[in-house]
């Protein structure tokens, strides 16, 4: 039975806040930061902090202004409104001018839960969630918040998956905001599917903590977000490479086997990945004595082929006496346990396994220790796996539901909390344990973590990948709007498993899935036990042939990307952009999900159906050239591409200087000589971020930006470089600009210095300069 929450009077609040009694509810709301506001509907039980959000970064300029109104109050900050209502209480979010953007919001109590609903307009749409297959708009699905560990295909209809992140950007009325209910228990997201005209929001428990964040654009409230939950830190730039792993290479033979394979082909990669063969029985922190005798030495043979390799590493400790990691787990009481204190054990690779409690600082602390041993052994990086936490069956799990029993416990004795309640936080303070770890063992070492499970925040800790993923067309086209929405979700540096991880991939799809897989932020070619191999040359030379042009396209367009990625760190947008973020009143881009902005100036549209040749493309406002042929097309509008298999529809936005490099076979080989490719529009515009790629130099000013401005008006083209930070010694120190001219230019002159040495071939004319600050002009 629904019981409506009623307002019964304001309460006394601190300065700036208010607080109002509603029945056995506390309403309070509370400035966080500019253009964020924190709403809590509590009980008795203060609600615990948030791990989601970052501490608040001060008061802000402005406190709350507060109108008492005949039925209710209206609440004022600079960016954002609220309208109360007393009977049934209710809000209504507002623009500071009075315009609607979402609500209003009902609350109620039904069997102890906390029940929040309210009403869907013709034309609104909520993207988000995290990772969730299905399209980008949410509108008319049913969506449950709880990290699964799901191996059935991901197809639109699936629901509970690795990731949760409860986290909507609403549409109303041409205005955005963002919703974070920042609740890590099982919560459960209704948008119109029970009723068109409604949605509705369950917590776990009596109480929630909502953060209400500000437009009026996506964009405003993606970067808002980020500083509400933490920007993603700039990863080390190997990790930008291709990463090749299986499940499993089964020994340290099998893997410089296939490092040799990369080589001896021509085909550019940088990281392997071990997955869990390499352990001796399954257990953390170990090696196989006989297959991987010599790790240090394996990782040394590695590194002298240009590869890093990566470890997975599972949360199960096994129940092990003898084993160094149980035993002190065991002894210092750092495990998840039942309500009656004894550890839970449940059943994982290893067999009976108990599971580090990640929730305590001591257990973070303890855990991040033991990487030790595989630093010492040199690898790379950590990619935690199974941390749903994800469970086959025990004595405490008689169910194969694939979980911890919802009793058991977390947190400190005494200050305990039951598993329903910190499930979906598992998996993050597992990947906090483990950056933390490695940060503390390698102070100005760049960590490089993967997690499987995550809620909100989890991209200050980690990157995410798809997890299971199948070999069939379907998930190649499901996994870019898988990798939108986590984008739309704070979470940008994500990837599927190219080719698929479970079943048997085949060549055409292996081909497509390179090239779609070189154009997403992270790039790993990954498969299952039992399935067929799919390295990029087990299919014969053709096949070879295309998977190495993809991937050759990855590594020319490396000083593009990572400038991406450090826009990213910086601002909080995604990598990976659905159109409508940078289009959201173009009703045409409201749905796309099959093409994307990679940064700001790359347009891709991956092929994801069997046998197509040609696809349709939707180009935005304004000219667009083909990055491989140097068409220009000009949008608003649909037009039909050709696409043979030989090639990846890839566009560029018109007046882009594009800062790329040559094809190299790891990134580890210094960038000699930067690429300018100009891309013909009236106004020129570029950006290039170069640091060392590997230390945390760069967060103490080790790093220089050069940007690139100009016009290209009738027979001039003028072209500034401008070094706007300049604080890290590049070895990049030279450039060539590149650009497409039917006759050779008349005059060619940077800095006043007329420039020798020029060539024009073939339509193309290419100019070598010094890398330092200037202005190119070239007449005709």
């Amino acid at each position: 039975m629904s019981q409506p929450l009623v307002a019964a009077r304001r309460m006394t609040a601190r300065p700036g806040e208010f607080a109002l009694a509603c029945g056995q509810h506390t309403f309070g709301v509370r400035p966080w930061d500019d253009g964020v506001l924190q709403l809590t509907w509590e009980t008795d039980a203060d609600l615990p902090a948030s791990p989601a959000a970052l501490p608040a970064t001060g008061s802000p300029p402005v406190a709350l202004e507060v109108r008492e109104l005949p039925d209710g109050w209206r609440l004022l900050d600079p960016r954002l409104g609220l309208r109360l209502h007393t009977n049934p209480f209710a809000v209504e979010l507002k623009t500071p001018t009075g315009e609607t953007l979402f609500g209003p919001i009902q609350a109620a109590m039904e069997a102890g839960k906390l029940v929040l609903t309210g009403p869907l307009a013709q034309g609104d749409r909520c993207y988000g969630l995290g990772e969730k297959p299905g399209y980008l708009d949410r509108i008319g699905r049913s969506y449950t918040m709880w990290n699964t560990d799901n191996t059935g295909p991901h197809v639109e209809t699936a629901d509970a998956m690795y990731q949760s992140i409860p986290f909507l950007i609403t549409w109303h009325a041409g205005r955005a905001c963002g919703l974070l209910f920042d609740d890590p228990g099982c919560t459960r997201f209704d948008l119109g599917h029970t009723d068109p005209e409604a949605w509705r929001y369950e917590a776990d428990g009596p109480g929630l903590r909502l953060f209400v964040i500000a437009g009026p654009t996506p964009a405003d409230v993606l970067r808002r977000y980020a500083k509400l939950t933490g920007h993603m830190p700039l990863p080390p730039r190997w990790a930008l490479g291709l990463h090749q792993s299986r499940w499993s290479y089964d020994s340290a033979q099998e893997v410089l086997d296939v490092a040799t394979e990369y080589r001896n082909r021509g085909i550019p990669a940088d990281v392997i990945h071990l997955d869990i063969a390499y352990m001796d029985g399954y257990r953390v922190f170990t090696w196989d004595p006989k297959a991987f005798p010599d790790p240090a030495g394996l990782t040394a043979k590695l590194a002298a082929r240009g590869f890093r390799a990566v470890t997975i590493v599972d949360p199960g400790v096994k129940v092990d006496p003898g084993f160094p990691v149980f035993d002190t787990c065991r002894a210092l009481g750092l495990n998840v346990r039942l309500p009656d204190g004894a550890p839970f054990v449940g059943e994982v690779w290893p067999g009976d396994c108990v599971f580090p409690d990640f929730s305590r600082v001591e257990t973070r602390h303890w855990w991040g220790q033991h990487h030790q041993a595989l630093l010492d052994a040199g690898i790379a990086g950590i990619w935690n796996d199974m941390n749903e936490p994800s469970v086959f069956q025990g004595p405490a799990v008689p169910r194969m539901d694939q979980t911890m029993p919802p009793e058991a416990r977390h947190g400190p004795p005494g200050a305990d909390v039951p598993h329903r309640q910190a499930h979906n936080l598992y998996g993050f303070h597992m990947s906090q344990a483990t950056r933390e770890g490695l940060l503390a063992l390698r102070p100005n070492q760049r960590p490089f973590v993967i997690s499987r499970a995550g809620y909100a925040g989890i991209q200050r800790h980690a990157m995410v990948w798809l997890g299971d993923n199948h070999s069939i067309w379907t998930h190649l086209e499901m996994n870019v709007a898988m990798c939108l929405g986590l984008g739309l979700s704070g979470v940008s540096f994500v990837g599927p498993d190219v080719g698929g991880f479970m079943g048997d991939t085949e060549a055409e799809l292996l081909v497509r899935w390179h090239q779609a897989g070189a154009l997403t932020p992270f790039f790993r070619n990954h498969s299952a036990l039992g399935t067929r191999r799919q390295e990029p040359w087990t299919f014969g030379e053709a096949v070879e042939a295309l998977c190495r042009q993809a991937i050759e396209l990855r590594y020319r367009l490396l000083p593009a990307l990572y400038t991406a990625f450090w826009a990213c760190s910086v601002d909080g947008l995604p990598i990976m952009r659905p159109l409508w973020l940078m289009h959201p009143d173009d009703p045409a881009t409201e749905g796309l999900f099959d093409q994307y902005y990679f940064g700001n100036d790359l347009l891709v549209a991956p092929v994801t159906r069997p046998g197509q040749t040609h696809r349709l493309v939707y180009f935005p406002a304004g000219r667009w050239v083909d990055f491989h042929t140097g068409e220009v097309l000009t949008g608003p509008g649909r037009q039909v591409v050709e696409a043979p298999l030989d090639r990846l529809p890839l566009y560029v936005r018109a007046g882009a200087v594009l800062p790329l490099g040559p094809v190299r076979q790891s990134t580890d080989e210094e960038l000699e000589v930067l690429s300018l490719r100009i891309f013909p529009g009236p106004r020129l515009a570029g950006l290039w971020y170069d640091d060392d790629g590997q230390s945390l130099d760069h967060t103490r000013g080790a790093f220089n930006v050069w940007r690139f401005d100009g016009a290209w008006v009738g027979n001039t083209l003028d072209l500034a470089l401008t070094r706007e930070a300049e604080g890290y010694g590049s070895p990049t120190r030279r450039a060539e600009v590149r650009l497409p001219a039917e006759a050779a230019p008349r005059d060619v002159s940077f800095a006043g210095e007329r420039v020798e040495g020029w060539r024009h071939s073939d339509g193309l004319l290419s100019i070598p300069l010094f890398l330092v600050g200037g202005s190119l002009k070239v007449s005709w």
